[in-house]
Formats: structure tokens, C-alpha cells, sequence
């Protein structure tokens, strides 16, 4: 959950599919926003990289502000043109200076897919709850609840009382986040749909 400043704007986010089905104004007071630059866009229940999507960070005058980010982060200059979509080591010099508190932000999901590392390649769903509570997130290894799906890693799952840490804390205090949910807190809610069935 990291935003690059000034136009074109990235964000990004762990998995390569996620879904906010929830209305802006439901998750416009969710996290305190205080201006709204997403023009009231629709639930998305597949949001996929190079795709906007809404964010949440705080502006440069203090407010906190929604609007619309490009999932996906320019690479450094050795790997290529496709953008960088998953950030999990923080400790890279390439990172460092995008940890600062200017450059971060929440990504509003209500739930987000892993497909299976196996093959045939499954997508599943997994969510708070079957109701799809918001939540925010960004890259850490797989809990017991993933890992059967996917191995390798997965969301940082942020519940409101961690965002004001990640949004505004020095960067030590906010990477200390980036651990796995524990499980009993996640679930699979839907299985074999490259879209949430919640919409």
C-alpha cells in the first residue's frame, strides 16, 4: 500500500485480484474520509493490476482523502516495463524511500482471491466474513487459513485500529504491521470465480 505522488498515481497492493463491493459513503466513513475524489464509483467485485481502484491516504493540508490510484508501481530500471504489483521486502533500498508516511495508503477491499499453487489453477475468495467487513492491506507471509491455497504469501489484512499506525507512524513502528492475520479471524467465502459472488 504504497502511493507515488504526483500524476500518474500507483498504488500497490498484494494478490493480483481483489474486490471492494461495498458504496463509497459506507466506506467513505468507514476510514474518516474527509474529501471524496472518486466520483461515487460502483462496488467492483474484480479488481485486477494496471486497474483503478479507490485509496486512502492523507493529503499534503492533513485531510484524509479517497481517490482513485492505478494498481501497480513503475519497476526499478533493471526489471523491465511491467509494473511492480506486490511489495514484500521492505527492507529493499528500492523501497526505503516510499516507507515514509507521504507515500503510503490504505487499499479499501472487502475481500481478496489466491489461486491455488497447484494446478488447475482455482481461485478462492477469502474475506473477514461472509458479510465482507472493509478492511486494508498489504504484503506478508501466508497464515494457516492461505497457506493449503497459496504457499509463497499474502495480504496484510489492516482492521481500523491499525490504519491511523500505517497511514501516519514513522516507518519502523508501521512496518511492525506486516505480519499475517491469525486465522481465526479469515475465511474462504467463495471458491472457483474470478469474481467476488458477493455482487
Amino acid at each position: 500500500m504504497h502511493c507515488q505522488s504526483g500524476p500518474p498515481r500507483y498504488a500497490v497492493c498484494v494478490c493480483n485480484l481483489y474486490a471492494m463491493t461495498r458504496p463509497r459513503d459506507a466506506i467513505r466513513q468507514l476510514f474518516w474520509v474527509s474529501s471524496d475524489r472518486t466520483a461515487n464509483q460502483p462496488p467492483q467485485p474484480a479488481i485486477f493490476p494496471d486497474q483503478l481502484a479507490p485509496v486512502v491516504r492523507i493529503a499534503r493540508d492533513g485531510d484524509r482523502v479517497m481517490e482513485m490510484m492505478r494498481w501497480g508501481f513503475p519497476p526499478p530500471l533493471n526489471l523491465g516495463t511491467r509494473p511492480v504489483t506486490n511489495v514484500r521486502n521492505t527492507a529493499s533500498p528500492y523501497w526505503r524511500a516510499w516507507l515514509k508516511p507521504e507515500f503510503r495508503c490504505l487499499v479499501p477491499a472487502t475481500s481478496f482471491a489466491e489461486y491455488t499453487d497447484s494446478q488447475p489453477k482455482v481461485p478462492h475468495w477469502f474475506a473477514l466474513g461472509a458479510d465482507r467487513p472493509p478492511f486494508a492491506f498489504l504484503t506478508t507471509e501466508a497464515n494457516t487459513v492461505v497457506r493449503p491455497v497459496r504457499a509463497k504469501a499474502m495480504p496484510v489484512i489492516l482492521t481500523d485500529e491499525t490504519w491511523d499506525t500505517w497511514l501516519g507512524a514513522d516507518t519502523a513502528a508501521a512496518l511492525k504491521l506486516q505480519q499475517p492475520l491469525s486465522a481465526e479471524r479469515l475465511a474462504i467465502v467463495a471458491t472457483g470465480q474470478r469474481q467476488d459472488a458477493a455482487v
